[in-house]
């Protein structure tokens, strides 16, 4: 009976391959992994040092400059902030009402088959494509304006939203089927059950979606070059249909000029700018997310 109970030479060979092979695989993974981390320190540290020095009050609230020295950033910040403000209002709505609508009320058919394959395709095109449609679209047609507030919005909206609309499909579907049985069986109705168990349930994977949404959608600089959008403006917008910057827009005209501390110091400043933006509307939406996944 012992001689049953111990490992035979080949049993003990395939363990050992096995485990040598787990080791290399967790060593890869790890090393994939510090190449991403190692790489992203670096850039972030070399555009911090740069930054140094040029980063202050009043690149904050100066408007821009042809001298580096006195180089503003504060029109591209109020217009970037203003634009992803919009974006949000209009895509987070419209996103996931349309998750919603595939989800629990649509049928298996071949209408939203076809509905479900064009949205996957949206979300791989260019940017570039988008921009040429808003042009055609809020410009061309709707005559909103070249380079306005609304249009930016409008434009850069098109762009993520088939990506809040599958991230808000997954976080739909992920919830499970039986509280919908239990919600019908307590005698609610269909919107009840997904105004009071699904939406809630989801809520959090949906404000994950969108939270990637938005990063993307900040820097975005194709969309806004083909709606005719300026890259400097000297003063910051005061109405929706009002001329409009952008960080990503400021930061590719100042990397243009041909002094030293432009390309360097000032554009330096303005990423680590954008960078802070981005970081903080993340936070927040990260800290909305989090309250809902507290409530349920």
């Amino acid at each position: 009976m012992a001689a049953d109970t111990q490992d035979t030479p080949s049993q003990r060979g395939f363990g050992q391959v096995s485990r040598t092979k787990d080791i290399a695989f967790r060593l890869l993974a790890l090393a994939a992994t510090l190449v991403g981390i190692v790489s992203l320190a670096a850039l972030l540290l070399n555009v911090v040092v740069d930054a140094v020095g040029w980063l202050d009050w009043g690149f904050l609230t100066n408007p821009p400059h042809p001298s580096p020295y006195q180089a503003g950033f504060l029109p591209a910040l109020v217009g970037s902030i203003a634009i992803m403000l919009l974006i949000a209002l209009i895509t987070f709505p419209i996103g996931v009402g349309a998750a919603v609508y595939l989800e629990e009320y649509a049928d298996d058919g071949y209408l939203t088959q076809f509905i479900q394959l064009n949205i996957a395709n949206l979300a791989g095109v260019p940017s570039v494509v988008y921009g040429l449609l808003g042009l055609g679209l809020f410009i061309g047609l709707f005559n909103i304006g070249y380079g306005s507030v609304l249009a930016a919005a409008f434009t850069v909206s098109l762009l993520i939203l088939p990506i809040v609309i599958i991230s808000a499909q997954e976080a739909i579907r992920a919830v499970p089927d039986s509280q919908r049985q239990a919600s019908y069986g307590m005698g609610a109705t269909k919107w009840q059950t997904i105004r009071n168990v699904v939406l809630p349930r989801a809520m959090p994977g949906i404000m994950t979606g969108t939270i990637l949404a938005l990063g993307r959608a900040i820097g975005e600089t194709a969309p806004l070059i083909m709606i005719a959008a300026p890259t400097t403006v000297f003063g910051i917008p005061n109405s929706l249909l009002s001329k409009v910057s952008a960080m990503p827009l400021q930061i590719y005209n100042w990397a243009s000029y041909p002094q030293t501390e432009f390309q360097y110091g000032v554009v330096a400043a303005g990423v680590v700018t954008l960078l802070v933006v981005l970081l903080t509307i993340n936070s927040i939406a990260i800290i909305i997310r989090n309250r809902y996944q507290q409530r349920t």
